[in-house]
């Protein structure tokens, strides 16, 4: 079983966006790479897609939904408030489950990791939550 671990994509600057920080969406490069997901994880089996509910979080995980006809799991735990005590808990759990997860920078902190997890960034986690492979 493989849990796969995306960080969002860009979704441009906190600082410039006016208004609920929930609802940044995510930019151009930050669709693109939304989209490149699709083929970058086409060998992988995936029985679910959880997601922070986030709408950049959830903007990541779309064309990967569509494409294997499946839905986005909104999840709170995966939000930048929760992920610190119920995002690895969440995590844990989906590690036996063929799942793809999508949440924030800190996350990588959360599970004990001092890799880089940059935007975009994925992780593939075959053997529980121990020695991710970065793709």
């Amino acid at each position: 079983m493989t849990l796969v671990l995306v960080r969002h994509a860009r979704a441009g600057s906190r600082s410039e966006w006016e208004g609920d920080d929930r609802l940044r969406p995510l930019d151009g490069k930050g669709l693109k790479r939304a989209e490149l997901l699709v083929e970058l994880l086409a060998s992988y089996p995936v029985s679910r897609i959880v997601s922070s509910p986030y709408l950049r979080c959830v903007q990541t995980m779309e064309p990967l939904a569509a494409a294997r006809g499946l839905a986005v799991e909104p999840f709170e735990e995966l939000g930048e408030e929760l992920q610190w005590e119920r995002g690895v808990e969440l995590l844990r759990g989906l590690a036996a489950a063929d799942a793809v997860a999508c949440g924030h920078g800190g996350i990588d902190a959360a599970l004990g990791f001092e890799l880089p997890f940059r935007k975009g960034a994925v992780w593939v986690f075959e053997r529980g939550l121990e020695a991710p492979r970065l793709l």
